[in-house]
């Protein structure tokens, strides 16, 4: 994968296909320490102790229709390639998280990709089967979009509604945007 979101997207499908019903997604983007964090955070079914070593291996998987998990280990192999961490909690029963934390200014370090459409494919896919919260912060600057709150304020409005959808890219590309400008 050539750039973060679309490892970002591949680690919330599997927490999707792990039965989440909530999702955090938070992007930190700390120019002054030098370090970009990438956390997913879910209430899926989670892994049990035994597995938890094996998930970056990439012939380990959970999947019973494929003999090969290719997604966290690939995360896990991009943070190395830019001097980072990668660490992997999950308890069975109560969820899974995933923290991929990389030297922000390593040669080596993915672009974060287009983290707008990203979104926007999760927020579409999300119906109303899982809350997906994304936080995303850039040196003091934050944004936070809560489809469980955006839920409430659409009356009954879903939110793969296109224009829902275009509202939403609009908003988290300009709450983006300003984290640029300052």
């Amino acid at each position: 994968m050539q750039d973060l979101s679309l490892h970002i997207l591949d680690i919330t499908e599997n927490s999707i296909a792990a039965g989440a019903t909530v999702i955090e997604i938070t992007v930190n983007e700390d120019s002054r320490e030098n370090l970009l964090t990438v956390t997913i955070q879910d209430n899926g079914s989670g892994l049990e102790e035994k597995n938890l070593k094996k998930v970056i291996d990439p012939f380990y998987t959970t999947k019973e229709s494929k003999r090969v998990g290719l997604g966290v280990s690939m995360l896990a192999h991009a943070t190395r390639e830019a001097n980072g961490t990668f660490d992997v909690q999950s308890k069975k029963g109560e969820g899974t998280k995933i923290t991929a934390t990389f030297v922000y200014d390593h040669i080596d370090r993915r672009p974060l990709g287009n983290i707008v459409d990203t979104i926007i494919s999760l927020i579409a896919t999300a119906g109303s089967r899982f809350d997906l919260v994304y936080k995303h912060c850039k040196n003091r600057k934050s944004f936070v979009l809560d489809t469980k709150e955006i839920r409430q304020d659409l009356d009954g409005v879903s939110l793969s509604n296109p224009e829902v959808l275009n509202r939403l890219r609009k908003e988290i590309a300009e709450a983006l945007e300003e984290m640029k400008e300052g």
